[in-house]
């Protein structure tokens, strides 16, 4: 069935939810389940000690978001890890993807950027529709 799932969450409702469906399927299948949380790069010139204290916020944001769906996912048979990683969300998520073979993406129709993505394409529009394994969006 699905031996790679890729949960991608954003500490929303809609990613909670995905979560526990993450669980529930992991439990099925007997597969792996690989749970990431992605943000945009911290830019640059944000200098000391600003950039310092801004890692440390989004690290700590990134345990918790993750904390939280490990909780939704509950146990699972199969290997289970987790991973805070920057760079675009949906380009972190496809590049997740391939790098750990996953055979289903699973993550939240809508998440925190939501004014953003009105104005940019939905960053789970873009995981369906640049994919090359199954996509699952959860509401």
């Amino acid at each position: 069935m699905f031996d790679h799932i890729l949960l991608a969450v954003d500490g929303s409702d809609h990613s909670l939810k995905a979560a526990k469906v993450a669980g529930n399927l992991a439990r099925l299948s007997g597969g792996t389940l690989h749970v990431i949380t992605a943000y945009d790069e911290l830019p640059g010139y944000l200098g000391e000690p600003n950039l310092s204290k801004a890692i440390a916020e989004r690290t700590q944001s990134a345990e918790k978001i993750l904390t939280a769906a490990l909780e939704e996912v509950g146990d699972i048979s199969g290997e289970c890890e987790s991973e805070y990683l920057e760079g675009s969300p949906a380009e972190t998520i496809l590049r997740d993807a391939k790098t750990h073979n996953a055979d289903l993406i699973i993550m939240g129709t809508r998440g925190r950027g939501e004014m953003r993505s009105l104005l940019l394409g939905s960053q789970s529009h873009k995981v369906l529709s640049e994919a090359n394994c199954p996509v699952m969006l959860v509401r």
